[in-house]
Order: C-alpha cells, then sequence, then structure tokens
C-alpha cells in the first residue's frame, strides 16, 4: 500500500498531466470505489490510498516525486523499473506504458479525521 500526502503543486500537476494519460477520468471502474472516481481519485483531495503494485505484471512502482527526476519533462509520480511503466500522483498511467491499467484505489474510508481504515468500505 501506498499512503501519500499530496502537496498543492502535486494537485496541480494532476491537472495538466491528463493529455499523457491512458485512463485520465479512471473510466475503467474496477481499479476504485465510486467515491474515487474524481481527478484526484481519491475521499480527500490531499491524500492518495492506492495498492502498490503495478498493473502490468505486479512489480512493485518506485515514488519519483520530483519533476524531471527520472526523465527531463516527466512531471514525477511513480516507476516501474522492471518494464518502465509509468503513473501520475494519483496512480493513473502514462500512454505508451505496458501497464494496461491505472493504479488499483482499495476500499478505504475515515474513521475520523486522524484515522484511516483501508480494506474496508464505510458501511461493511
Amino acid at each position: 500500500m501506498w499512503i501519500l500526502r499530496r502537496t498543492p503543486d502535486m494537485l496541480q500537476g494532476l491537472v495538466s498531466a491528463g493529455s499523457f494519460l491512458s485512463d485520465p477520468a479512471s473510466l475503467v471502474s474496477s481499479q476504485q470505489p465510486a467515491y474515487a472516481q474524481n481527478p484526484t481519485r481519491s475521499i480527500e483531495p490531499e491524500v492518495l490510498v492506492t495498492v502498490a503494485l503495478c498493473t502490468h505484471l505486479g512489480c512493485i512502482p518506485t515514488y519519483y516525486p520530483a519533476p524531471d527526476s527520472l526523465q527531463p519533462g516527466w512531471p514525477g509520480g511513480f516507476y516501474c523499473p522492471c518494464h518502465g511503466s509509468k503513473f501520475d500522483l494519483a496512480g493513473r498511467v502514462y500512454r505508451g506504458s505496458p501497464a494496461p491499467t491505472n493504479l488499483e484505489i482499495p476500499p478505504h474510508h475515515y474513521e475520523s479525521a486522524s484515522r484511516l481504515v483501508v480494506g474496508e468500505e464505510r458501511n461493511a
């Protein structure tokens, strides 16, 4: 699992990444619960909760938050070194990556302002 607190700059970068992504609107509904079918793929925009497995062959991508840290022009995100898949900071896959779909968003909810429960829906 990854739980990432995104800064305002990171959130702004999600907007500009859209044209480079395979499924920017996350239309493949099995990748996330309905409450995460939004541009940030999250309940709280600043917090990403995702399964840390590449959707290509199940490898574990590496977190590269800084722009250009992997290659010039890349805005940062997650990179799978095994086969080269790239994901933005919402777990959305870049076009041309071997991964066929965005990273999975697991069922989760906030029990309180400081407690996140992963693996179950709020009313499960």
